[in-house]
């Protein structure tokens, strides 16, 4: 199966396993799934997919979670915690003031470690164990940190993550820490740590369980395959555009690929499959750049910097994948600033959905492609949200509102609450203004993600 959406399913070739296989994107050498460790193509150093001779059809699901689409995946069930099933949340009102047809939230923050990244971390873990590996790692702004760790834990093998020092959120590091992996902390960014982790793999001392693993993409495909159930079974038809969140780009191609396999099996047809739509902060936005020259490769971004800190990667891996996906599906691609992010953060909020920026980059994106009639008012759009509120607590405070002193004394109260000088519009002139002048707090490192929150609290409070 080629990268094209029409592409048909291809036979088992002699070297799968139960009819699964690796085979490079770029010159099309196969591979054994199992028998030794691939993360590129050993002859060109192309990026590698996990193909199956038995695409999926929709009758083959059965379940709950990730796993209920082991019909799609290596195994009939990984190390799971479990994962997956998550929320395909109404927002009425947002649906209505940025004027599209129909608007659905997927909520990847609702997973156990609060992010997308448990899904592929279930497959990734269970294959590790199949390798017999002893020590994963992994370069992460995070989110993929956090998840390896859970993981890690759950499957009691070693973990190492390797973050960018002083560019990672407190609650993301109070989990890895609290999981108990070795964090190193290095003097560079995201794509640093990554160079690192790989020339490790290289060398044989880890597994690594970046998205540059072809077998972490493959959890994460289940994003797609549940947002068609969900949607349908909501409306009765399928999504017309998926916009996301893009860093690596594993969640475009995973989605991607998701929907080449169903349209393989005969499940979906080429004109349902939804219109792919990645939005990148302006900060850090190589594919952004890539897809309004309509280029077929992106030029790494040395120098990134966005407080939608998920997505601050220069030099994201799955380009290669993610392109083809969003060409071939008629999509776009879109940068927004860190304002725009923070402004989706407070409305996805006071829809009682609760993100974190780098997940608010997919309303800010959509709201941004309505105003220039790139996307039409006729449009049914899921947008996909990866992390969860208390993954970044830091920008969750600055986005929020500021505590209010009153007396010990309820007609004082009373009095507070009903201060007609106390408008909304000041209060949210107020908020704005707090996140426009906030500062960094020194980072949580210990502690679970809600201790990390209340203790950062309390360091807000004394330092006010």
């Amino acid at each position: 199966m080629s990268l094209e959406l029409s592409a048909p399913p291809q036979s088992e070739p002699a070297c799968a396993d139960d009819g699964v296989w690796l085979e490079c994107i770029d010159c099309g050498e196969q591979f054994a799934p199992f028998e030794e460790i691939h993360y590129t193509c050993a002859d060109c150093d192309g990026l590698l997919e996990v193909r199956y001779a038995d695409p999926p059809t929709f009758e083959a699901f059965e379940g709950s979670g990730v796993w209920r689409y082991n019909a799609a995946l290596p195994f009939k069930r990984g190390v799971t915690l479990p994962e997956g099933d998550t929320p395909l949340h109404e927002v009425p009102r947002l649906r209505e003031e940025i004027g599209v047809d129909s608007l659905r939230i997927k909520h990847e923050g609702m997973n156990p470690t609060g992010a997308f990244k448990d899904r592929g971390m279930t497959v990734g873990v269970a294959v590790a164990k199949e390798l017999g590996v002893g020590r994963l790692a992994c370069a992460s702004t995070g989110n993929t940190s956090a998840a390896l760790a859970a993981y890690g834990a759950r499957g009691d093998m070693e973990t190492l993550v390797l973050l960018p020092k002083g560019k990672v959120a407190a609650g993301k590091i109070a989990q890895a820490s609290l999981h108990d992996a070795r964090i190193l902390e290095v003097d560079g960014n995201f794509d640093s740590c990554l160079d690192i982790v790989q020339e490790l793999a290289g060398r044989g001392e880890v597994y690594l369980l970046n998205s540059l693993n072809p077998f972490r993409l493959e959890g994460q495909k289940t994003i797609g395959f549940e947002i068609l159930e969900e949607h349908y079974e909501e409306y009765g038809e399928y999504p017309d555009r998926i916009v996301l969140p893009v860093g690596n780009a594993g969640n475009t191609a995973a989605l991607y690929k998701a929907f080449r396999e169903l349209v393989a099996s005969g499940a979906l047809e080429e004109s349902e499959v939804p219109t792919l739509t990645g939005v990148q902060a302006e900060g850090a936005a190589p594919m952004v750049e890539a897809v309004r020259n309509n280029r077929d490769e992106i030029q790494r971004w040395d120098d990134v910097e966005t407080r939608a800190t998920a997505i601050r990667i220069g030099n994201p891996v799955n380009a290669p994948k993610a392109l083809p996906g969003i060409y071939n599906t008629g999509g776009t691609a879109v940068a927004v600033s860190d304002d725009e992010i923070t402004a989706a953060q407070r409305q996805l909020a006071e829809t009682g959905v609760g993100v974190e920026p780098a997940s608010a980059a997919s309303v800010a994106g959509l709201r941004k492609l309505r105003a220039s009639g790139e996307i039409s008012a006729d449009e049914s759009v899921v947008c996909l949200t990866t992390g969860h509120l208390l993954k970044d607590p830091d920008e969750a405070f600055n986005a929020g509102g500021d505590p209010e002193p009153v007396p010990n004394d309820t007609d004082a109260v009373l009095e507070h609450i009903n201060d007609s000088n106390e408008t909304v519009a000041g209060r949210v002139a107020q908020q704005f203004s707090k996140v426009a002048d906030s500062s960094a707090v020194p980072a949580i490192i210990g502690g679970g993600l809600g201790l990390a929150y209340l203790g950062y609290r309390v360091l807000r409070s004394d330092d006010a």
